[in-house]
C-alpha cells in the first residue's frame, strides 16, 4: 500500500490543492495528515473541508488546538491569526449550520496520536505529541532529548511541527531528503527512525516548495520506503490573500516566498 503523509498545511489552499493533485497522479491508496491544518494562512475553512474529505484521519496540531481552545505560547502574529481563523469557522457555521456542525465535529475529533501499522504518528513528538519540536540540530546538540524520545516508541515514528523534512536515525543522525538516494529512505526493520514529511503550506527549510512524503509498503514488511516529494505551487496567490486580510501580518505571507 502507498500512503501519502501530509502535514502543516496552515490554511494554505493553493499549496494543499497542488499537493493533492500530485498525490492523485502517484497511485496512492490513502492519505493521512499529521496536524496543523489551520493557522497562519488565509483559507482555513476550505483546507479543513479538504482534509476531512480526502484524509483517512488527521492529528491535532498546536495551531489546531489554538484555534479550537486557546493559542497559548504563540507570538502575537500567530495568536492574532488563530483568533481570526476561529472567526472564519464561526461565520461559515452561521451561513450553513449543517456544514458548520459537521466541520466543528471533525475538528473536535482530531486525534492526538495514532498507531498506524506499527508507525506511531504524532504532530510534535512521542513525548509531547502536540507541541514538542524535533529540530534537525537536535541530532547534534540534544542527544539526551533524542535518546528519551526514541525510548517512547517501538519501531518507527511520523512527526510534523518543525516544517523540516527528513529522517532521524537511532544513531542520532538527521538526513535531509536531498542527502538520501533519490530522496528515498529505506526503512530498516531492525532500527528505529523518526520521519518528518515537511510542510505542505509553510516550509521552513529554505525551500519554498510544498513538501510531503509517501510511505510505500508494497515491497513487503522488511522493505518499506519513504519517498520525499517537493513541488511548486502558486505562492503569489496565498501571499496576496494574506496581504488582503488586515488581521493577518504581512510577514506571514512574505516568508512563504523564502521558505522560512
Amino acid at each position: 500500500m502507498r500512503t501519502a503523509i501530509i502535514s502543516d498545511i496552515h490554511s494554505n489552499l493553493s499549496a494543499l490543492e497542488a499537493v493533492l493533485a500530485d498525490i492523485d497522479q502517484r497511485k496512492v491508496q490513502r492519505i493521512i495528515c499529521l496536524g496543523d491544518l489551520i493557522g497562519y494562512g488565509p483559507d482555513p475553512v476550505a483546507c479543513a473541508d479538504l482534509v476531512a474529505e480526502r484524509c483517512e484521519w488527521s492529528l491535532l496540531g498546536n495551531h489546531d488546538f489554538g484555534v479550537l481552545y486557546e493559542p497559548t505560547n504563540f507570538n502575537s502574529a500567530a495568536e492574532q491569526a488563530a483568533y481570526w481563523t476561529r472567526r472564519q469557522f464561526e461565520a461559515a457555521a452561521k451561513e450553513d449550520t449543517i456544514a458548520g456542525e459537521r466541520r466543528w465535529n471533525f475538528l473536535g475529533h482530531l486525534k492526538v496520536r495514532v498507531n498506524d501499522n506499527n508507525y506511531l504518528c504524532v504532530h510534535g513528538s512521542p513525548r509531547r505529541p502536540i507541541n514538542e519540536y524535533l529540530f534537525p540540530d537536535d541530532a547534534i546538540n540534544n542527544p539526551h532529548k533524542l535518546e528519551s524520545i526514541f525510548g517512547r516508541f517501538d519501531r518507527m515514528c511520523l512527526v510534523g511541527h518543525t516544517h523540516h523534512p527528513g529522517v532521524f536515525t537511532e544513531d542520532q543522525e538527521f538526513w535531509k531528503p536531498e542527502e538520501l538516494p533519490e530522496s528515498t529512505f529505506i526503512v530498516d526493520p531492525l532500527q528505529k527512525g523518526i520521519i518528518n514529511p515537511g510542510s505542505v503550506g509553510q516550509p521552513r527549510d529554505g525551500d519554498p516548495r510544498a513538501s510531503y512524503a509517501i510511505l510505500d509498503t508494497d515491497a513487503g514488511e522488511d522493505k518499506h520506503r519513504i519517498e520525499f516529494h517537493r513541488l511548486p505551487y502558486d505562492i503569489d496567490i496565498t501571499v496576496a490573500k494574506i496581504h488582503a486580510i488586515p488581521e493577518l501580518h504581512d510577514w506571514l505571507g512574505d516568508r512563504l516566498l523564502e521558505g522560512r
